[in-house]
């Protein structure tokens, strides 16, 4: 049986999406209107699946008749092919939240799959709990999260999550497994890139009184002018981490082509630790030793460097043009590659090689795309 990873995230309901629960729609169903990029070719059949049963009901059936199968959300972490996808598309669109004091000021927050991850903050903030709060701003669908390890402002996913319940495809059945055994790394989960099993609902533990996890990140704290490792009103950190994502094109507006992307294309790239002088030293070379490039740590002794900065000093400016210019880097913020509103899948590849080859050349390191490639690749 030929699978696909799943991918559960987006930012909006499916537009123009009217099936009833649970209903098998026909065939050459566009992609396109599934994504926050506005791309890709249609699909063979689709299930909206707006109850667990439903959900779990419906992957068991595609693995059972030896469909090929694709596990959608919005699709903003979403590249699809021009050509589409020939197999069973199952839309989760779950829906519920629930709280439950554990006690020491702690809450356990269990959210479904189907829940947007930015409605999910949102509602977290408004109860005066703090954690989720520079997560804000992220499209996304809960159960894309832990798969994702879904990072900003110097909090990831991993920080907080509990534990997630898997239908695992091999089985059928459903199992609730810890954190602790999802492999979280930057940007990366087991369950990347690995069609065994699917999210139905994730747990959070996050901390009551209204005050947001210390403020770890440099640029959040200038502008919430408060000392990095202090905390603040949840409120206001929310509220300055959505000003900080708007300034750079990254949260949805339909008016906006800068908001028509997969959110940051590439992934920061860690350097192992036996590679870092001589990278470091190549880049000197190229921009001067007065540019350093942002590094930071990350595991296992690697560097991670700073891929926004790496594009920009390889020559690609903000909105920087594609093939006819149907696709642009966005004009706020370089990590992003955009519709322009009449692009193509292969419109956005051919951008997508040139940044990373650019890269390389200049620099010999490599950068690595964050969206999950759906029968398409770079």
């Amino acid at each position: 049986m030929a699978t696909v990873n799943p991918s559960m995230s987006g930012a909006e309901e499916v537009r123009g999406d009217t099936s009833p629960p649970g209903e098998r729609a026909g065939g050459d169903l566009p992609l396109a209107g599934y994504t926050t990029l506005r791309l890709g070719g249609p699909a063979t059949g689709l299930v909206v699946a707006r109850q667990p049963d439903e959900l779990t009901a419906a992957v068991r059936a595609a693995d059972a008749g030896g469909h090929r199968l694709l596990v959608l959300g919005g699709g903003s972490n979403l590249v699809i092919a021009d050509e589409g996808f020939a197999g069973q598309v199952v839309r989760i669109a779950t829906k519920g939240r629930r709280y439950d004091s554990v006690g020491d000021g702690l809450v356990q927050l269990t959210a479904e799959a189907g829940e947007d991850w930015d409605e999910v903050v949102a509602d977290a903030v408004r109860q005066g709990l703090g954690g989720l709060e520079c997560l804000s701003g992220i499209p996304g669908l809960t159960g894309a999260t832990p798969v994702q390890n879904v990072g900003a402002y110097g909090v990831e996913v991993s920080d907080l999550l509990v534990s997630v319940d898997l239908l695992d495809r091999g089985t059928g059945r459903v199992r609730t497994v810890p954190a602790g055994e999802l492999g979280l790394t930057y940007r990366n989960s087991v369950l990347k890139h690995n069609a065994a099993a699917v999210v139905l609902r994730a747990r959070f533990l996050l901390r009551d009184g209204g005050r947001s996890a210390p403020i770890k990140y440099a640029e959040l704290a200038r502008t919430l002018d408060a000392e990095p490792g202090t905390q603040v009103d949840v409120a206001s950190a929310r509220e300055a981490v959505l000003a900080l994502r708007r300034g750079k094109g990254m949260v949805l507006d339909a008016a906006d082509h800068d908001t028509w992307s997969a959110g940051s294309f590439f992934t920061n790239p860690i350097v192992d630790r036996a590679d870092l002088p001589e990278v470091l030293a190549r880049i000197s070379a190229a921009v001067g030793p007065d540019q350093g490039v942002p590094q930071y740590p990350a595991a296992d002794g690697g560097t991670k460097l700073s891929a926004a900065w790496l594009i920009e000093r390889a020559g690609f400016a903000k909105g920087h043009p594609g093939p006819g210019g149907r696709v642009r880097l966005s004009t706020k913020h370089t990590l992003a590659l955009t519709n322009r509103g009449a692009a193509t899948t292969r419109d956005l590849l051919i951008l997508a090689r040139e940044v990373r080859d650019g890269v390389r050349v200049a620099f010999g390191v490599s950068l690595a795309p964050e969206p999950v490639l759906v029968d398409c690749s770079l």
